[in-house]
């Protein structure tokens, strides 16, 4: 196959170029740019399909970018190093890029079942939030996070690098609103799996500790500024708060998130016999 080169800012450059900031574009093309090894190795490894990548036209690539490019049925772009650099926005010698395609926002990605746990995040505004939460829900177990209402994007350049590659293990799905979700656990109920939903509040009915998160749970975390909405919280059959001993008086959204699902993780862990409750 002919080396395909970019050397000017031509209109392919453009097109991506515009995947870093126009999520708008990014959503027509059904498309998002991937930075990182361990992120484009895990976009890879999970199957994710890699429609081109980019890579240093002028500088011997790593074993891995060589490797990634020879067994890669995707479009291979030799670029001049400044225009990558661009697209790198981070200036750190980039080598390589990908071009991946977005999945379908459909909530039936996320399993449910009798161990389940997921976490929704309503109208987030921070997309460094949404990656560090898919990061903590990762690491912590979840089968997968929900997006809803008007919010920043899953797959802005910012969510993704906060995700470090947690993106491409945990389903992600975005949702317009609450009405959505409550549709897919009343499908849920139906088929066999009743899902309690248990929101975060510095006013929550009990302490995290004192709620049972062994049972099949949606954890629904608030706006960073607002909290939950009035709908959000109809839809909670209960709510936690995480004790604070210091001057603050809540946690970061997705610190908060982290913590309930640490707590998630460890009550689990502890109910299967392998260490012994706290």
């Amino acid at each position: 196959m002919a080396v395909r080169r970019i050397t000017t800012r031509n209109a392919r450059f453009q097109q991506w170029q515009a995947l870093l900031a126009n999520r708008n574009k990014r959503l027509r093309a059904g498309e998002f740019l991937v930075h990182g090894v361990r992120p484009i190795t895990l976009a890879v490894e999970r199957g994710w399909p890699v429609r081109a990548l980019l890579y240093d036209g002028e500088r011997r690539l790593s074993r891995w970018a060589r490797e990634l490019l020879a067994d890669s049925s995707a479009e291979s772009w030799a670029m001049a190093p400044e225009l990558l650099a661009e697209l790198g926005e981070r200036g750190d010698g980039t080598e390589l890029l990908a071009v991946v395609e977005m999945p379908p926002d459909d909530l039936s990605r996320i399993p449910v079942g009798a161990g389940f746990l997921g976490v929704a995040f309503d109208r987030p505004t921070s997309p460094g939030n949404i990656g560090t939460i898919v990061r903590s829900a990762d690491s912590f177990g979840a089968h997968g996070l929900v997006v809803t209402g008007h919010a920043a994007d899953v797959y802005d350049p910012k969510a993704v690098r906060a995700s470090t590659g947690s993106l491409f293990a945990l389903p992600t799905v975005r949702a317009p609103g609450h009405r959505e979700v409550a549709a897919w656990l009343e499908a849920s109920r139906r088929a066999g799996t009743a899902v309690t939903v248990i929101g975060t509040d510095e006013d929550g009915d009990m302490d995290v500790s004192a709620c049972d998160l062994t049972r099949p749970v949606l954890l629904a975390v608030g706006n960073e500024t607002s909290g939950l909405s009035p709908a959000w919280r109809e839809l909670c059959d209960e709510t936690v708060s995480i004790p604070m001993t210091g001057s603050a008086s809540s946690l970061n959204a997705s610190n908060a998130a982290s913590v309930v699902l640490y707590e998630a993780a460890r009550q689990r862990i502890a109910a299967a016999g392998g260490v012994p409750g706290a």
